[in-house]
């Protein structure tokens, strides 16, 4: 029988190609991330008026399809965490591509609105791994040192990407219908991704010398430091019981809450007297402040921690909303106030993963992570349209500002208190190696 143990000095050699692994597998994923999100799910809001028309489909109805996907992604996230723990992350990301970009694809196929329903639910649990879990999953995995900075530049590329896509899809649709665009964004979304998956994303493991960005030749040599720093933590039966683990639930929905409002951004700012074309301006700015924003919060993360840097974030966010309440006047005080706005949105790719990692540890993160994700999905159905009634029924988004300037300081109270019961935790022996 042929021994395929790789000897510790073979491990140091291993982990001294000139690019590590892990830099590979976050280029991947970035371009994984950038179809699946930023192009698939992020395009979704450009066919709804030509769809609506042609088909005589009511904007409300159409958009319900949005909300089952929201529905399914909170009843599956669970399901989804479990199965990124147990199967190669390759082959469920190929099956989650052909699912999402499959059922967008579909929808050019479509007459009835019944079609939209139905597909949203194989597009939901496709877009589960794609959009929410591998990213941090494997950054997780992957990246010891520079781990914020890996998930700041997965945010950010994202993002970048998918802005210089929505142009792009608009002609599209404009100039070959939207039945072509709906099929030409799925089936492209396919064609990148898999050979991506195949080529680019890896498993860590010992017997093919593949270790973590950050870990020492020390660290390598020794053959049981890898296993053991990856497998350290707090696990999944442990972690549910505890105050941390719902403190950081709260966490997540109030700040994907304070995100939504994002959305109704263009509509306060031409509430406040300035035009459309301004508005539009002012989003491109915010666009660029999520860029800046993923990137310094994940050398935050990587410098002075996540709790600190979450902090300092949900500060930045209580001057934004407090400049857009009180300062509108000035143009460029609101592009001020967008992009430090922009800087708490970037937070949910970057603070959350980072702080579930921090409080709970590598040994079931993708358990833990994907079920305190709910509170992502929660706050997605939840607070949209909540801005948008606060000002339905008072003509106004001031009672929508003064609500997120209450949830950012929940949001801190929230994080303090996940890490003091974290103490409780380590107290009582539930970090295990």
């Amino acid at each position: 029988m042929v021994n395929t143990t790789i000897k510790p000095e073979e491990k140091v050699k291993a982990s001294k190609s000139k690019i590590h692994a892990a830099w590979l597998v976050l280029i991947g994923l970035c371009i994984i991330v950038a179809f699946g999100k930023g192009v698939v799910n992020n395009s979704s809001g450009l066919f709804l008026t030509p769809v609506s028309k042609e088909l005589g489909i009511g904007i409300g109805d159409l958009t319900l399809y949005m909300s089952i996907s929201a529905v399914v992604t909170i009843i599956l996230l669970p399901v989804a965490g479990k199965l990124m723990a147990k199967y190669d992350i390759r082959l469920l990301l190929i099956v989650a591509i052909i699912l999402q970009g499959g059922s967008f694809a579909a929808f050019g196929l479509m007459n009835s609105v019944w079609g939209w329903y139905i597909l949203a639910v194989p597009l939901a649990f496709g877009a589960i791994f794609i959009n929410v879990i591998a990213g941090p999953v494997l950054i997780n995995q992957w990246f010891r040192k520079n781990n914020g900075l890996a998930l700041g530049i997965l945010t950010a590329t994202g993002g970048l990407i998918g802005a210089f896509a929505q142009p792009v899809i608009g002609s599209l649709i404009v100039n070959q219908g939207w039945r072509y665009g709906y099929m030409a964004v799925g089936i492209t979304a396919i064609i990148v991704v898999i050979p991506v998956t195949l080529l680019l994303i890896k498993k860590l493991s010992q017997n093919k010398g593949l270790y973590p960005y950050g870990m020492t030749d020390t660290e390598i040599a020794d053959q049981g430091s890898s296993s053991e720093t990856q497998n350290e933590g707090i696990a999944m039966s442990d972690a549910k019981k505890s105050s941390s683990f719902y403190a950081l639930m709260l966490f997540f929905f109030l700040i994907t809450s304070v995100a939504s409002f994002m959305m109704h951004i263009p509509s306060y700012i031409v509430d406040k007297g300035f035009t459309q074309e301004f508005a539009g301006t002012a989003m491109g700015v915010y666009m660029l402040g999520v860029v800046l924003g993923a990137i310094i919060i994940g050398m935050l993360n990587d410098k002075i921690g996540s709790r600190n840097t979450t902090i300092m974030t949900m500060g930045l966010g209580l001057i934004s909303i407090s400049l857009l309440l009180f300062v509108t006047s000035s143009a460029t005080v609101i592009f001020v106030a967008l992009v430090l706005f922009a800087f708490v949105t970037s937070g949910i790719g970057t603070l959350t993963p980072s702080l579930t990692q921090s409080l709970f540890g590598n040994k079931d993160y993708s358990q833990i992570y994907s079920t305190a994700s709910l509170g992502l999905a929660i706050a997605a159905i939840v607070a949209l349209p909540a801005y948008g009634y606060i000002f339905q029924f008072t003509g106004s988004y001031s009672g929508g500002l003064y609500t997120i300037l209450v949830m950012l300081v929940l949001a801190i109270v929230a994080v303090l208190y996940a890490f003091k019961g974290k103490e409780k935790l380590l107290a009582a022996g539930a970090w295990k190696k």
